[in-house]
């Protein structure tokens, strides 16, 4: 057996990770989008350094754009296999793809790109090959491939991909990590135990850091916006990934007006139609959501809405939003804040020493949300350069990635003795290395620092 690495190797985006058996059948385990690498990152995801026609399978872990926004352009270019993935991720999927699809074409009419990787119709296309199979349920892909799905908590649906494999008539078992989430999770279940496996495929994307407390996550949220909001009188931007970042922030935010701990004066706005359309996702599927907020829902049936909260989709109504001057709370994607609706608002108030940027999550460094983590001066947005004097404010605590602990957490369940190979991937060198470290000294053995198009026979 083979392992091939064609993204998320020593980056955190771009997830592509082939398994070839020993009679040539190849399983895909997710096709993501590359994204923060520059003038080469359409190259990278325009070419493939495989045959997509000749894979058999593809595997998705969740929804992420950076690990399913290329499965229309594999299908473009001739694959026509399955794609497996949990319910939720095929709901999620099918409102992501058609957006980077409306993207593209829209960014190719007007001229700001090149020709779309993919269209609508391509899109539409691939979503018929979608098969889904539940959480635990053992599914028999073929003669020689069974599949399991076990929960990460990452994001709604997100899975590990478990396989049994018969590799030259031997049994070989193979777990794929996807993203992990954290086990102190507010709206989803904690990561579950997985069946035992001789290789891992473990993401490392803060496998050096250890994540700060949950405990008072609302109590430093209330406090920025009492400082940005009221003292100062500025507006509090949020970029947020449309799935998963956004809706944590909401359910904090609707904890505080609930406990009357929220300005009334102080409107929030959601502006993304993305956003807005996977937390109607999130609401319809509960029986995802774990104890604690199970119990919520018995005295709040909606904890992703309240009088303050606005939902913004059309784009004239976002406009709007650069002539309301009253201070308020923007949550808009990209996290990264490369693209999307947020990017208007950092244009209309980054100059502004009022208002503030509060990042909670990754930002590779490339991005402009890592140029602002770096302390940039001034930067470029929309063809203009923007100078910075809106405070920059890092929250660790809303990270849907787990941490160290939580890694190491996640693997316990593992017997060291039987597993032969961790590889690392989805996470930048250095992190890796600490990590390496770290895990070699709780007793873990042959881990390899993954590479972007290397192979490794295992």
């Amino acid at each position: 057996m083979t392992i091939s690495f064609y993204g998320a190797a020593q980056t955190v985006t771009g997830s592509k990770h082939l398994v070839t058996l020993e009679n040539g059948t190849r399983i895909l385990l997710d096709c993501g989008l590359l994204q923060g690498k520059g003038e080469k990152t359409d190259d990278y995801n325009r070419e493939f350094d495989f045959e997509p026609e000749n894979i058999n399978y593809l595997i998705l872990s969740h929804a992420h754009i950076d690990h399913s926004g290329l499965i229309p352009r594999l299908v473009k270019m001739g694959f026509s296999g399955p794609v497996f993935c949990t319910p939720p991720t095929l709901e999620l999927c099918e409102l992501l793809l058609r957006d980077s699809a409306r993207i593209q074409e829209n960014n190719s009419s007007h001229g700001t790109t090149t020709t779309p990787l993919y269209t609508e119709a391509d899109v539409e296309s691939a979503l018929q090959l979608f098969k889904t199979v539940p959480y635990d349920q053992p599914y028999r892909i073929d003669d020689r491939i069974e599949l399991l799905f076990t929960d990460t908590g990452h994001v709604l649906g997100s899975a590990a991909i478990n396989l049994k494999l018969q590799d030259e008539e031997q049994e070989r078992t193979l777990c794929f990590s996807g993203d992990i989430g954290r086990f102190a999770n507010r709206i989803l279940k904690e990561p579950q135990p997985f069946p035992a496996a001789e290789i891992i495929l473990c993401e490392s994307t803060y496998g050096d850091k250890i994540h700060d407390s949950l405990e008072h996550t609302e109590e430093r949220l209330e406090q920025i916006v009492q400082t940005v909001c009221v003292e100062r009188q500025g507006k509090l931007l949020i970029p947020a990934f449309s799935i998963g970042r956004t809706q944590e922030l909401i359910y904090s935010l609707n904890y505080l007006a609930e406990e009357g701990r929220l300005p009334e004066n102080v409107k929030v706005f959601v502006d993304s139609p993305l956003s807005v359309y996977a937390t109607d996702i999130l609401r319809s599927n509960p029986d995802y959501f774990n104890d604690t907020m199970q119990e919520y829902l018995k005295i709040d049936s909606d904890p992703f809405g309240f009088p303050q909260l606005h939902y913004i989709i059309e784009a004239e109504d976002s406009k709007e939003l650069n002539n309301f001057m009253e201070p308020c709370v923007i949550i808009s994607s990209s996290g990264m804040m490369e693209a999307g609706r947020i990017q208007h608002h950092l244009k209309n108030n980054l100059s502004d020493p009022n208002s503030a940027v509060l990042i909670t999550g990754y930002c590779e460094p490339s991005t402009l949300g890592g140029q602002l983590l770096k302390g940039a001066e001034t930067v470029r947005i929309l063809g203009e350069e923007v100078a910075v004097k809106a405070e920059m404010i890092v929250m660790k605590e809303y990270s849907a990635h787990a941490d160290y602990s939580d890694i190491a957490k996640f693997l316990i369940c593992q017997d060291k003795e039987k597993l032969q190979k961790i590889f690392q991937v989805h996470g930048e060198k250095p992190v890796m290395v600490q990590l390496k470290e770290d895990l070699t000294e709780l007793g873990y053995s042959n881990i390899e620092i993954t590479d972007f198009r290397l192979s490794y026979v295992v």
